[in-house]
């Protein structure tokens, strides 16, 4: 039991949010490409795959993250009881269930198509490279915006086959989702951060915060509604977009980055943000 709750702790399993963020995209993806009008089995089946995929990714990537930044970790309050920062789990132990969690990934990818197989594999050196990005630059954060919305194009060529510029539309748009909500992530650990000299967005642009953050969500959403207008969504669609502007501004309004806790509220709420676009696609789709 102490070994299986250690390891819940290295992949986070205990923490939903991090594959859920992964899987939103994935779903976006699949949601607009899909035609409803065909056999709904198939569509519940690669929701299942892209779920289980995102699961056993986040959770090998998690481990990646672990011994690239074990060092670091040590250093930084939330961070200090890691199991590989700790020493509880060891870096050997730690590349023998990432190599376990990516072949388990790999025999769910191999259920789609050659295209979306080719184009995963080739997002892999990408997903493993992020953690060193915060050592290079102060956009690690739009790095992982690339990597952890790569799903949404899957999603799509897993149905269609081919990549067409709406996907791409939707696809930047997701990004800056993700370089917004994890900026907001970033403020929790930004004095440590600091101290140990890693680089962020959020240490970038800790004195306008709220100014790059409705920079990125503005984009989001921009990105969001450009995809109703080429898919020739019904206005229902647009009228329903105010939920999810509603729900970006809210954040901004009440985000404040000295304020760990409020920080970790406002980044945990953008799965209610991924299940609203969901949402509001079906209805594009449907009506």
């Amino acid at each position: 039991m102490e070994n299986l709750k250690l390891f819940i702790q290295l992949t986070r399993l205990d923490k939903p949010i991090g594959y859920m963020l992964l899987f939103w995209p994935c779903l976006w993806g699949l949601t607009i490409a899909y035609n409803f009008e065909n056999d709904l089995n198939i569509y519940f089946f690669y929701l299942v795959l892209f779920f289980l995929g995102s699961v056993l990714m986040r959770s090998a990537g998690c481990i990646v993250n672990d011994i690239a930044d074990r060092n670091y970790d040590k250093k930084v309050f939330r961070t200090k009881n890691r199991p590989i920062a700790s020493g509880k789990i060891s870096v050997t132990y730690g590349f023998f269930y990432v190599s376990l969690l990516c072949l388990l990934a790999l025999i769910v990818l191999l259920q789609f198509n050659k295209l979306t197989i080719i184009l995963a594999l080739a997002s892999m050196p990408l997903a493993f490279a992020y953690p060193y990005m915060k050592r290079l630059t102060y956009w690690p954060q739009l790095f992982l915006g690339i990597t952890f919305n790569y799903g949404l194009l899957l999603g799509w060529i897993s149905v269609q086959e081919n990549l067409s510029l709406m996907p791409v539309i939707f696809y930047i748009g997701a990004i800056f989702w993700t370089l917004g909500y994890d900026t907001i992530y970033g403020y929790q650990d930004i004095k440590d951060d600091e101290i140990i000299g890693v680089k962020s967005t959020s240490i970038k642009f800790k004195n306008n915060p709220k100014k790059f953050i409705s920079l990125c969500y503005v984009i989001t959403l921009v990105s969001v509604t450009s995809t109703g207008l080429i898919m020739n969504f019904d206005n229902v669609y647009f009228l329903f977009l105010i939920l999810p502007a509603m729900h970006l501004f809210y954040q901004i309004k009440i985000l404040n980055i000295k304020d760990g806790n409020v920080c970790l509220k406002i980044f945990k709420s953008n799965n209610m943000f991924g299940l609203i676009i969901f949402i509001n696609l079906l209805i594009g789709k449907l009506i």
